[in-house]
């Protein structure tokens, strides 16, 4: 076993603390989140995972550590659990707290949905990309019919929630590792130090989650590692993100352990090292996955003819200022505005959302209401302008927005769930110019 390496903190825009390990010298930087159940300060006394970790450092310098919600990092309170964009900011805020330059990220489980977001938002920022047992979807669908049906996902939270910290969640997910009641009694100390029972509603947040729309706009050179035998995750989820992940390459392995340095980890190390030492970097494109926000004021015809010239001018230099004051809360930015609108991205849905509903009701101070539409896709940048359909479909879907109404697409609402953000159905719409038809959801509150 190798001496656990020095742990570090890095602090995340919200002024949480995640917990981060650097171990290795040997070539390119890799980025390796851990999930529940895997605390990095207890892990390095598992021989499994400390000969894992010295395979991957000796072709990289390993960046691990415990995402929020887990081990050393900072908490999450399990009555509001945020968006798996919050996860996504936590591969972010370490590569940046270590000043590591385009990286490649390996990744399992639940943490591959946080992983492959992240790719697609930010391409330039990430070398390749490694999933190991992943999934995009967890619950079942007509395009998933492998995935967990609803009724029997409700009884495996249950299940796992009753589980842990007694060994049993190790058991299913690494079970070459549990051999005895010995090994039990000691992988359940590794459950309650990683987290509390109440936590499961973060992996949770996660089954109920869905970056499917996501897929095709991640450019990074991509491996897709998946185990016949796995319990957790099913192959064909893998095999369904090879497939839709562009370039992507799967490597279907034998065995029955979801973690991957479980098992035979010298199979998953091998591919890791043969993908990421002898892979060609690919050309970044202008290309990124966004979530785009279009606003436009209601009425704001009738609503300059009353006022005049003047006063309306006055109007909106108020309504910009409240724009730019929102979109700095939010981390958004202005592309451009529209005359009685504006057209913004955000590199987090959550985000674009929470500003879309705090500018509604911002701009009531100034005698106004707006109607906004979000949808999140790759856009294409064009200097300071972007484009491409996501951007269409921003603009189609807020035509339909009412009054004080913030209406988005689908994919928003699979990428926020947990985010405590509430919706109502607005039903399938026809979008003038996409192939269609477009379930739409307005915002609550």
């Amino acid at each position: 076993m190798s001496q656990a390496p020095e742990a570090h903190y890095a602090t995340t825009l919200e002024g949480d603390y995640l917990a981060y390990q650097v171990f290795g010298d040997a070539g390119m930087d890799l980025v390796f989140p851990l999930n529940g159940g895997t605390p990095i300060e207890v892990m390095w006394d598992q021989p499994a995972f400390s000969s894992f970790m010295e395979g991957l450092a000796s072709f990289s310098r390993v960046i691990s550590f415990d995402p929020r919600g887990f081990g050393s990092s900072g908490s999450v309170d399990p009555r509001s659990v945020p968006a798996i964009q919050t996860w996504m900011d936590d591969i972010g805020t370490v590569i940046g707290a270590v000043g590591s330059e385009r990286p490649a990220i390996l990744t399992y489980g639940e943490m591959g949905l946080a992983s492959m977001l992240y790719a697609a938002t930010y391409p330039q920022q990430v070398a390749s990309l490694a999933l190991v047992n992943s999934f995009a979807r967890y619950r079942r669908s007509p395009d998933c019919p492998w995935g967990m049906p609803a009724s029997s996902l409700l009884r495996y939270v249950d299940a796992v929630r009753q589980a842990w910290g007694s060994g049993g969640v190790t058991t299913v997910l690494a079970p070459s590792l549990v051999d005895d009641d010995d090994d039990k009694r000691r992988w359940g100390r590794i459950e309650r130090l990683s987290a509390t029972p109440d936590s499961v509603v973060i992996p949770t947040a996660f089954w109920e989650s869905d970056v499917t729309e996501v897929l095709d706009a991640i450019q990074a050179p991509t491996l897709v590692i998946s185990r016949d035998g796995d319990a957790h995750v099913n192959p064909n989820h893998s095999r369904y993100l090879a497939s839709h992940i562009p370039g992507a390459r799967l490597v279907e392995l034998s065995g029955n352990d979801h973690w991957p340095f479980a098992g035979r980890s010298e199979d998953v190390l091998n591919e890791l090292e043969l993908f990421m030492t002898g892979a060609r970097p690919s050309a970044v494109l202008d290309r990124v996955l966004a979530t785009v926000l279009f606003t436009d004021i209601v009425g704001s015809t009738e609503r300059a003819t009353t006022l005049g010239d003047r006063h309306w001018r006055d109007v909106l230099n108020g309504y910009d200022q409240l724009v730019t004051r929102e979109l700095g809360r939010f981390r958004g930015r202005q592309v451009k505005t529209t005359g009685d609108g504006t057209l913004a991205v955000f590199d987090g849905p959550a985000r674009a959302v929470e500003c879309a509903r705090a500018l509604v009701h911002a701009v009531r101070s100034l005698g106004l209401e707006i109607r906004a539409g979000l949808h999140t896709g790759e856009i294409e940048s064009r200097g300071d302008d972007v484009s491409g359909v996501a951007v269409h479909i921003a603009a189609r879907v807020s035509a339909l927005a009412g009054p004080a109404e913030v209406l988005v697409s689908r994919t928003i609402t699979d990428l926020v769930v947990g985010s405590g953000i509430e919706f109502e159905d607005r039903g399938e719409h026809e979008l003038k110019g996409i192939r269609g038809p477009w379930r739409l959801f307005a915002v609550c509150g």
